[in-house]
């Protein structure tokens, strides 16, 4: 599958306001959205699965890129429909620093339009949210998933 930046309709899409929302979090703390804006660029990931090989080549590359990001004001938050148990285990055993919510019912993931692929898969898509809660990009690709850590730094630095 290509990267793209999403732009059909329906979707969040670039110059739009972010939706706001409130997940748990590995720890089961509550999350919401709104409490980072005008404090942090915000770089929210949704990815399929804790452990899958994809997925754990990707949120080990935000974590070995983490103090990047933080040097440059952004805070990275993943999402995917994992339960909070599963999303300990996986900061646990690969020592992640960032936030990672859980989406039980995908009503996130819904909310900002995140495409399946090949209707079975839930999709790869990085937002690239300003400190004002704008989004500024949108990067989709479901099988490059450490292209997403280069397209987010690439795209946090221009803001900055």
């Amino acid at each position: 599958m290509a990267e793209k930046e999403i732009t059909n309709k329906g979707n969040v899409q670039v110059g739009d306001s972010a939706p706001d929302f409130t997940l748990d979090s590995q720890s089961g703390d509550k999350v919401r959205l709104k409490d980072f804006i005008g404090k942090k660029i915000i770089v929210l990931y949704f990815y399929p699965k804790d452990g899958t090989p994809g997925c754990t080549a990707e949120a080990c590359s935000f974590r070995d890129n983490y103090d990047v990001f933080q040097k440059a004001g952004a805070e990275v938050i993943g999402i995917s429909s994992d339960a909070v148990k599963s999303h300990s285990a996986f900061v646990l055993k690969y020592n992640l620093q960032f936030i990672l919510l859980s989406d039980k019912d995908q009503t996130v993931r819904k909310l900002y339009g995140v495409p399946s692929t090949l209707g079975l898969l839930p999709g790869r898509v990085t937002y690239i949210i300003d400190k004002k809660g704008i989004v500024r990009h949108v990067f989709s690709s479901q099988f490059n998933a450490t292209k997403h850590i280069s397209e987010a730094l690439r795209v946090i630095q221009s803001l900055t």
